[in-house]
């Protein structure tokens, strides 16, 4: 599910095309070898999700958590209090930049998605580590009022919604402002000509055009909050994705986490659901990006200090603040002990993740390219059809992921032994990290093939038709007309891939093989023995990294923009 679909879904049309025309057929389309390509990709990807389901349907009655219920209550209840918060802050945020004029208001436009780059579950220990019993607003609270329950609350099961708000609410945000500044002026004069006081025309006019943007980014808010478990556990609170992890790692029983990962599909599948009844049927109506944007309204006296505090304490909060912590606790940890960052374990889990990164960019953009340059050499239906179908994996939970990965290689470690293959069952699984570069491919190849389709896009098809012409196979068209007009699309793709590759927690928990540590499960491991000081660094490290998609996020959003702002 991409975000910059959702920004932008309306396809460009080309000068002079026309709708509901076909784009022109390459020479030779239709290549039955290239469909077989991209269906094998795509059948290959699907392969892990088809595994969970055969895998539950099959294990009969297998022993499942007594306190089922209870998570699955505890689910319903986080993803209600997750997609409310991110819905009240997101699109209150978006409204605020959007619609008023106040100190630091571009600034701020902009650098209200930085939270995107904090993963939950550093947020989360930083929570911990602030608000409880032993954190300084707790002993502020004893002192002045004698009781720190309240303040302790965030370090308990209130804190879970409030990180995930916090760290999540940018894709509802993102969302909403360009939705808000797409309707234009004309929407809003419209709104005020016929008697609608400003909060009813918000109300009743501009949010209910926003529909469609605010469906797709609490879509996808929910579906980060389906797949996390590393920050619910942090806070105690135990959904169906913590009761996968726990009952893989504590009693390996294939069946059981296969039955508890199809209930963790089956609220994806849920909110899916919800997303497109929020939709009602309304689309995009690609004409309104050209109007000119609503000139913002002027805010004076204290209104003014007042929305550039409610923009600024949200940004400190779920950013600047935790980024201050970790450096001042990573300059610490430095400075008690100079020898931290010689150590061989710092070095070890800095080549894992970087290999891991870099295997999953390399093998993602390779598939990518493949079904891209595929689909254009086809052009038919089922070619086109089963490259969308590989970007289901991103709107897959990571715990069913990782359950359809181990129950698929648990099957060909079993028919490798039948084969008389040395090594026995666990041979594939559990002696290499083959199992997380696989789940890796299904997780992230949708935002590979979707940038290098969008760089795709831009080739005209008579460039195509012309190295064909010349008598070019459709290998070496890709060679040396595909590949080095798509670089930039490319090297997008690669970031991407190998970002959230460095950030993914929950697939390397399930999948890693004894002994096998990258950075983002040794932050996960310190975090949860309270070493917060040492895990500062690692932290500091993906927080870093993981800013660079966000800057292509926000750079491609303000090219996407006019120049030239409207005041008033």
């Amino acid at each position: 599910m991409s975000l910059e679909s959702r920004i932008d879904p309306a396809p460009e049309r080309t000068p002079g095309s026309r709708a509901g025309l076909r784009a022109p057929r390459l020479p030779g389309a239709g290549r039955p070898r290239w469909s077989a390509v991209v269906v094998v990709i795509a059948v290959a990807v699907s392969v892990p999700v088809v595994s969970v389901l055969v895998a539950a349907l099959g294990a009969g009655r297998p022993a499942l958590p007594g306190d089922l219920a209870e998570m699955l209550v505890t689910t319903v209840l986080l993803l209600a209090a997750v997609g409310v918060g991110t819905a009240v802050l997101g699109v209150g945020l978006a409204w605020l930049v959007t619609a008023y004029d106040f100190p630091g208001r571009r600034l701020f436009s902009w650098l209200l998605v930085l939270p995107l780059a904090m993963p939950a579950y550093v947020l989360g220990f930083l929570f911990l580590s602030t608000f409880g019993p032993a954190g300084g607003p707790a002993r502020l609270s004893r002192a002045v009022f004698g009781d720190s329950r309240v303040v302790e609350l965030l370090s308990g099961a209130l804190g879970a919604p409030v990180v995930l708000t916090l760290t999540l609410y940018p894709y509802v945000y993102l969302l909403a402002r360009a939705s808000f500044r797409g309707q234009g002026q004309a929407t809003w004069d419209a709104a005020r000509m016929l008697g609608a006081s400003p909060w009813r025309a918000f109300r009743q006019v501009l949010l209910p055009l926003a529909r469609p943007a605010l469906a797709g980014g609490l879509a996808v808010v929910m579906m980060e909050t389906l797949t996390d478990f590393a920050t619910v556990q942090y806070f105690g609170v135990r959904t169906v994705s913590v009761g996968v992890y726990l009952t893989w790692k504590g009693t390996f029983d294939f069946a059981s986490a296969a039955q508890l990962s199809v209930l963790v599909l089956a609220f994806a599948v849920m909110v899916l659901t919800v997303e497109r009844i929020l939709r009602g049927g309304a689309r995009y109506d690609s004409r309104g990006g050209h109007r000119p944007p609503a000139a913002p309204h002027l805010l004076t006296g204290a209104r003014r200090w007042w929305a550039f505090a409610a923009a600024g304490s949200v940004l400190a909060t779920g950013f600047l603040l935790p980024v201050a912590q970790l450096l001042w606790w990573a300059v610490t940890a430095t400075l008690a002990d100079s020898s931290a960052l010689s150590t061989g374990r710092f070095a070890t889990n800095l080549t894992n993740s970087a290999v891991m990164a870099g295997l999953a960019a390399f093998a993602c953009v390779t598939l990518a390219l493949l079904l891209t340059h595929g689909v254009r050499m086809t052009g038919g239906r089922l070619a086109r059809g089963a490259a969308q179908l590989t970007t289901f994996g991103y709107a897959v939970p990571g715990a069913v992921i990782g359950i359809g990965v181990l129950v698929a290689f648990a099957a060909l470690d079993g028919w490798l032994e039948a084969l008389g293959v040395p090594g026995g069952t666990g041979l594939v699984v559990t002696g290499s990290v083959l199992g997380i570069l696989a789940s890796y491919v299904v997780r992230f190849l949708a935002p590979a093939y979707q940038a290098v389709d969008a760089s795709f896009t831009t080739i005209s098809p008579s460039v195509t038709n012309s190295a064909f012409s010349l008598g070019a196979s459709p290998m070496r068209v890709l060679r040396r007309v595909h590949l080095p007009l798509s670089r930039s699309g490319i090297a997008v793709a690669l970031v991407l891939v190998a970002v959230d590759a460095v950030k993914e927690l929950p697939l390397v928990l399930l999948l890693r093989p004894f002994g096998f540590t990258t950075v983002s499960v040794w932050v996960y491991e310190l975090a949860n023995e309270n070493f917060w000081e040492q895990a500062a660094l690692p932290a500091l490290l993906i927080v870093g990294l993981a800013i660079v998609p966000v800057w292509f996020l926000v750079r491609q959003v303000r090219l996407a923009e006019p120049h030239k702002q409207v005041t008033s």
